[in-house]
């Protein structure tokens, strides 16, 4: 698949993590902003999972299945809208850890994406 895609995924999954990390420990709530940067990860999240089925759809084949890569895919896509509704319910700055949670695990997906795929 497409490893810049996947770096920068990542990247900015834990940059979001850092951010939503320290409003918490400013005891602060997720904002605006971070809803923001978390449609900005949602984003990409998008694109990489377009990219994934479109390279699929081709004919490549992931080293560990096509069964498991589209459940990563759909997964890492789903990680960070799912933990920015629960930062609704929660408005304390446990909402802010929600979500930093959020972006650490779509940066391990990351990892787990590159490794199914053969990187």
């Amino acid at each position: 698949m497409l490893d810049v895609l996947t770096l920068v995924t990542g990247v900015a999954a834990l940059l979001l993590a850092a951010w939503c990390g320290w409003a918490a420990y400013r005891d602060q709530p997720t904002k605006d902003w971070h809803f923001i940067g978390m449609a900005v990860v949602s984003v990409l999240a998008l694109v990489q999972l377009v990219v994934g089925i479109v390279h699929v759809a081709r004919g490549e084949e992931p080293a560990q299945g096509t069964t498991i890569f589209v459940a990563y895919l759909l997964g890492a896509f789903s990680c960070v809208p799912a933990a920015g509704c629960m930062s609704l319910g929660e408005r304390t700055r446990w909402g802010s850890v929600t979500v930093a949670a959020g972006g650490v695990v779509l940066a391990v997906l990351q990892v787990r994406l590159h490794d199914i795929w053969g990187g």
